[in-house]
């Protein structure tokens, strides 16, 4: 081996419900951690170095389901060229947990940076939380107010020493099948627990908890503290990164397999919580269809001279 390193960019997707988010913390399981030990189990990581020199892009928190995330890894140039994308995948694939998918990977620039994306999506599943109304029109109306540059501490746990300030590029209704299960929001980086507190904003709104009125008042003067709580992780879904170079790639199919909600004067708590536990692996299994698509990989040749395996 050589001491040259290549730069790495590449893309997973992963069920949150199983890990303590997705950076590596001690003692705990998570996303970063298992890709870590996965990498030096293959010796493609040096075991005995403490930089892992393996970053992801977006964190998440426990819970949190994603379908496509990204980072990067650096690993010796000998032994880049000696593999292929194919190869490495699929390596991968037989030692990370099922709930992990290693979808692709590339060389970048040495300055490609993960975090500098241009922007992420998520999608939040309202109709999963309890008592939830769809509000009719309005809904699209509170939707817009989320959208725009403004500062976000009402609607974010702010770390010390970040700046508050988000754009928000698009914040509108989640349809599927014509029925409308949630929102997706579209912006260039996110505070800690941002999406989720807009989400129980925009929930609390939507069956008459809070006004209008008060989301907007909190999103103008982020002075005067609000808190209108946050919403649980599991339905939330990191849909997507995009990058100059790795652009995110849209659905192929349509989503069919969210079932409506019961309703109706004699449904019991029961047949609510029994549907919810349905709706959370309609999640996941969203997610596995997502990843059969993503995980594509075109058949192009490496840049080994008189290499007969395709990539």
């Amino acid at each position: 081996m050589t001491n040259q390193s290549v730069r790495l960019a590449f893309r997973i997707g992963y069920l949150g419900d199983g890990y303590h988010g997705s950076q590596v913390q001690p003692d705990v399981k998570t996303v970063q951690g298992e890709l870590i030990r996965v990498f030096r189990s293959l010796k493609w990581l040096n075991p005995a170095s403490v930089e892992h020199n393996l970053v992801l892009s977006s964190r998440t928190d426990a819970g949190v389901h994603v379908r496509l995330n990204g980072g990067v890894v650096h690993i010796d140039s000998e032994l880049w060229d000696a593999l292929t994308p194919r190869k490495m995948i699929r390596a991968l694939d037989d030692r990370l947990p099922k709930d992990i998918a290693f979808l692709d990977i590339k060389r970048v620039d040495e300055e490609w940076n993960p975090r500098m994306a241009n922007h992420r999506v998520y999608r939040y599943r309202l109709e999963g939380l309890e008592f939830w109304k769809y509000p009719g029109k309005d809904f699209t109306e509170w939707l817009k107010m989320f959208e725009g540059t403004y500062n976000a501490s009402n609607f974010a746990r702010v770390e010390e020493g970040k700046n508050p300030m988000r754009t928000i590029l698009s914040c509108q209704p989640w349809i599927v099948e014509g029925r409308t299960v949630g929102f997706e929001i579209i912006g260039e980086a996110f505070l800690w627990n941002q999406v989720r507190r807009t989400a129980m904003a925009i929930h609390r709104m939507c069956i008459g908890e809070i006004s209008p009125y008060a989301v907007k008042q909190a999103i103008e003067h982020p002075d005067t503290e609000a808190d209108f709580g946050v919403a649980p992780a599991d339905w939330l879904i990191l849909w997507g990164v995009d990058w100059n170079g790795m652009e995110l790639p849209l659905s192929q199919k349509e989503i069919r397999c969210f079932t409506e909600p019961p309703t109706g004067p004699a449904v019991e708590r029961t047949m609510r919580k029994r549907w919810r536990e349905g709706a959370r692996h309609e999640m996941k299994s969203l997610l596995y269809h997502e990843w059969a698509e993503l995980g594509e990989l075109p058949i192009v040749r490496h840049t080994t001279v008189n290499s007969s395996e395709p990539e």
